[in-house]
């Protein structure tokens, strides 16, 4: 069994290839490539990763992202590639009778489940950065040391990445009216990344876990 300690300063692999699917989808195979050489990972668009990836590789990969589309279409690829990894792990890493429970439970006791299983799991997806979650009236989700947005400077909150994962699986397990917005990024000069969970119960009203 790997251990964390082990696996510090890695991600898991769809930080890249999911994002590579997006790129490929929103700016075509001849502007992925570019993209991908300006970040030093070729290599991996000939043959994607399957095991997890240095942090540095993915810092690389947002940041070329942003210099070479520009913020606005950098945080559209970003958030399609954080969709598919959602979908990734709902059809490969979360086993389906979880999922089936985690859906017929009461949204907010299955939030708390989820928050609990996105804890546990954190270190392959924040890599060196510092994850924690409080649930509450919006469920907080933070990342101080993002992987995402490091040395970034922005005028918007640019870790859609994470937002979107987040959101997805909060849809899927938890509420189809799930919303995930960032509220704060270190790309903005916050101590931490925070994402915030919201979603309307059927009577209207704002609910959270």
């Amino acid at each position: 069994m790997t251990s964390h300690a082990a696996t510090a300063g890695k991600i898991g692999p769809n930080a890249i290839t999911r994002a590579a699917e997006a790129l490929r989808a929103q700016a075509g195979e001849i502007a992925t490539i570019k993209l991908f050489r300006a970040a030093g990972l070729s290599h991996y668009l000939e043959a994607p990763p399957e095991q997890m990836v240095d942090e540095c590789e993915v810092v690389a990969l947002h940041g070329a992202m942003r210099d070479l589309l520009g913020p606005e279409a950098a945080r559209h690829a970003s958030y399609a590639a954080g969709m598919r990894t959602a979908d990734y792990l709902l059809a490969n890493r979360i086993p389906h009778p979880v999922q089936y429970l985690l859906r017929v439970l009461p949204p907010l006791l299955a939030s708390r489940v989820l928050l609990s299983a996105i804890r546990r799991h954190s270190w392959t997806f924040a890599g060196t950065g510092h994850f924690a979650a409080t649930a509450g009236h919006p469920t907080l989700l933070s990342i101080a040391g993002c992987p995402i947005c490091r040395g970034a400077h922005a005028v918007a909150p640019a870790c859609d990445y994470y937002a979107a994962t987040f959101e997805r699986l909060f849809q899927v397990l938890v509420s189809p009216r799930a919303q995930v917005q960032e509220i704060a990024c270190e790309a903005l000069g916050a101590s931490a990344c925070v994402f915030a969970v919201r979603w309307r119960d059927k009577r209207g009203a704002d609910r959270a876990g």
